[in-house]
């Protein structure tokens, strides 16, 4: 492929392989971004069905169920920069194939329903190698600062990909889905410029207990084990970006545009605090600033589900996302920095797991719970639970609550 000519910069951006891996993963998660946006406003248009914006998130979870230890395990055995341009081509295709259907008008909800699982089968893949590889790019010592800055490069494409997502869909039903295909191709290309010192090469044969191994990392070490399930339950109760389009059009009265502000309103606040915390890493109390950060999401969600203007529901998701910012990258930095290279694909395989257990499936259970009590009760006691879940888990495990550094 030929060679993709990234500006330079100075500072921790500037180093190379970290540079190349910050363009690709920005690339591909702006994508995700735009097919968050183009098939819950699909979906939505089509079947009016709160119930049918959640069942999207569980079909996208299911796969990630099924083949999360094999992906995590596959990351660890090859190359995963190979393994995420092969995942980033099948998402291309799959892109390719819902714009061709939308520009047609023969493209279904069942169809949609399939696409959005093929999605999901590669980001099981996806996202146990790009978390592994992390480490390998950044450079000694600067792990939680290169955490920020790629949580913040996902935070970038959080707030344009809904933007993009929703205008383009204005023109065109297939225009957010060639955008998507051509960006996904695009990090294809650039990981497999990813230079590193030291290549994966392959390990363990596929036994039962090479396979569970991250699974028993993780059940072994109460720190880990802590921080991944409260961002499960947690985000599983105040997730609240299923409705995003109830809200958008029923609440707030507003169309795709507004619906591309809302997404990327959470984003806004969370690059802000990205661009705070790459310059100045939590070195104090880390564990109870996360238990912190919890609260405050769910404070911002329970006023965002009360709230019926805009600005208000803008800035309270401008929080949300500030406070998620804050907890991610504990979570991120303090599960690689305590896990051996050998297992970081595995482990994050599980990491990945939770995290979509509690995104695909908090988007399931916030759908179900709008079609039985309205989408303003859901997101209200949803944020309320986030608050109790918190509180919770600082008694159930005082080790995550009591940490006081990372590196």
């Amino acid at each position: 492929m030929p060679p993709v000519i990234l500006p330079q910069t100075p500072g921790l951006w500037g180093h190379r392989p970290l540079q190349v891996f910050l363009w690709a993963r920005g690339f591909s998660k702006f994508s995700s971004q735009i097919l968050t946006v183009a098939v819950g406003w699909q979906i939505y248009d089509m079947t009016s069905s709160a119930l049918a914006l959640g069942m999207a998130g569980l079909v996208q979870f299911l796969p990630t169920a099924i083949l999360v230890f094999v992906a995590g395990h596959v990351s660890d055995r090859y190359d995963r920069r190979r393994l995420m341009q092969l995942c980033q081509l099948i998402e291309a295709l799959t892109a390719l194939f819902l714009a061709w259907g939308s520009y047609e008008g023969w493209l279904t909800v069942p169809q949609i329903f399939a696409a959005v699982a093929l999605f999901g089968v590669a980001a099981a893949f996806e996202s146990p190698s790009t978390a592994a590889l992390l480490p390998a790019v950044a450079p000694t010592g600067m792990l939680q600062k290169a955490t920020a800055l790629s949580t913040g490069v996902f935070q970038l494409a959080a707030i344009t990909g809904p933007a993009v997502g929703g205008l383009s869909y204005g023109v065109s039903a297939a225009l957010p889905y060639a955008i998507m295909a051509g960006f996904w191709a695009t990090a294809a290309i650039l990981n497999g410029q990813i230079k590193i010192e030291r290549s994966v090469s392959a390990r363990e044969s596929p036994t039962p207990g090479a396979l569970f191994a991250g699974l028993h990392f993780v059940r072994n070490n109460p720190a880990i084990l802590g921080t991944i399930s409260l961002d499960l339950f947690a985000v599983l109760l105040g997730g609240a970006s299923a409705l995003l389009p109830i809200y958008a059009r029923d609440i707030l009265q507003t169309g795709p545009w507004g619906l591309g502000m809302l997404r990327g309103a959470q984003a806004v606040g969370a690059l802000l605090m990205t661009g705070f915390l790459s310059r100045h890493a939590i070195i104090d109390r880390v564990g109870m600033r996360m238990f912190q950060a919890v609260i405050v999401f769910g404070v911002a969600t329970v006023i965002f589900g009360l709230s019926h203007t805009l600005w208000l529901s803008v800035l309270a998701l401008a929080v949300m996302g500030a406070a998620d910012t804050i907890s991610v990258v504990i979570r991120v930095s303090l599960v690689q920095l305590k896990t051996p290279d050998e297992m970081r694909g595995r482990v994050g395989a599980v990491n990945f797991l939770f995290i979509n257990a509690s995104n695909q499936l908090g988007e399931f259970e916030s759908g179900m719970m709008a079609a039985l009590l309205g989408a303003v009760p859901a997101v209200v006691f949803g944020g309320i639970g986030t608050i109790a879940v918190a509180l919770l888990w600082m008694k159930l495990f005082p080790a995550l609550r009591d940490l006081t550094r990372l590196e």
